[in-house]
């Protein structure tokens, strides 16, 4: 199962972890990362500073629970 990894840039603390959201559309000319991160802010709302935010791709193997990371 494909889904990401949303970080937040911190200069103290370094990348924090925000939270993991699954893929779930069934085309892939529907993924863009600008789909992707429009879909981040319906989820935490507009009061976040956006320019601070990414994500990473990750693979969840559905019967180990194991991830993958994938390096862009």
């Amino acid at each position: 199962m494909v889904a990401y990894e949303f970080y937040c840039r911190d200069p103290i603390k370094g990348h924090q972890l925000i939270g993991t959201l699954p893929e779930r559309r069934k085309s892939p000319l529907r993924i863009t990362q600008e789909s992707v991160m429009n879909w981040v802010r319906k989820i935490l709302g507009e009061n976040l500073d956006f320019n601070d935010i990414f994500f990473i791709t990750i693979t969840i193997d559905r019967d180990s629970g194991d991830i993958i990371r994938f390096k862009d």
